[in-house]
């Protein structure tokens, strides 16, 4: 099934979903994707820590509702062995609970199920690249689920800096960080290290999550 190529250059993907059918369907399409390399395709989740160790993909499709144990469970163990290992999250819900509980276990990027599998390829880029990907109706509702949440409250403690605020001004324009750096005119290093202390201040665990809280809070 899947592409006998080299990996350099390319965005390794590990999949997991437990419909066959769409699984295979989107196994092909991913795998003869240019610039894409599928590892693997799996209908649940239960071993999706030693999976992930055993292919060491940059980007794992995961389905939200799994049988055994769910997408979001999975996504948690994921992130606890592998934090550099990127989650998009996948579901046909548009479920206010879930959305909330993956954006905040750390999802790098949640996708409503479609029948054009070319807006799965752009959402795993965006992902990889640094980017945040969400559905627009997605990021609507997840900015006014915080905005009902505790972050009015919150706003007096944070405190940015001006290139925090620079830095975040261009993560909530979906910039990946190879963007940032050349728009703020400093080093891929240096983007990551202010992420990394926006993500502290603001108590977050993806760019999804702090491009929403931002908005929330209008701290830009």
């Amino acid at each position: 099934m899947y592409m006998t190529i080299t990996r350099e250059k390319m965005i390794s993907v590990l999949l997991f979903e437990d419909n066959k059918n769409f699984r295979e369907s989107l196994s092909l399409y991913l795998a003869s994707s240019d610039g894409l390399w599928l590892t693997g395709a799996f209908p649940d989740a239960t071993e999706a820590v030693k999976l992930v160790k055993k292919y060491q993909p940059d980007v794992v499709l995961m389905d939200i509702q799994m049988p055994h144990l769910s997408g979001i469970d999975a996504m948690r163990q994921i992130k606890s062995a592998f934090p550099e290992v990127k989650v998009l999250i996948q579901t046909v819900f548009e479920d206010d609970d879930k959305i909330f509980a993956a954006i905040c276990a750390g999802a790098n990027g949640y996708i409503i199920k479609n029948p054009r599998p070319e807006t799965y390829v752009k959402a795993i880029e965006d992902v990889y690249n640094g980017g945040s990907h969400l559905n627009p109706t997605i990021a609507a509702r997840v900015l006014a689920m915080f905005q009902n949440q505790f972050v009015q409250r919150e706003q007096s403690y944070i405190s940015l800096t001006a290139r925090e605020k620079e830095v975040l001004q261009c993560m909530v324009k979906g910039m990946s960080y190879k963007m940032i750096a050349a728009h703020c005119d400093i080093s891929f290093n240096t983007v990551h290290s202010h992420v990394k202390k926006i993500y502290d201040k603001l108590h977050v665990n993806s760019a999804p999550e702090a491009v929403v809280k931002a908005l929330a809070m209008r701290l830009v």
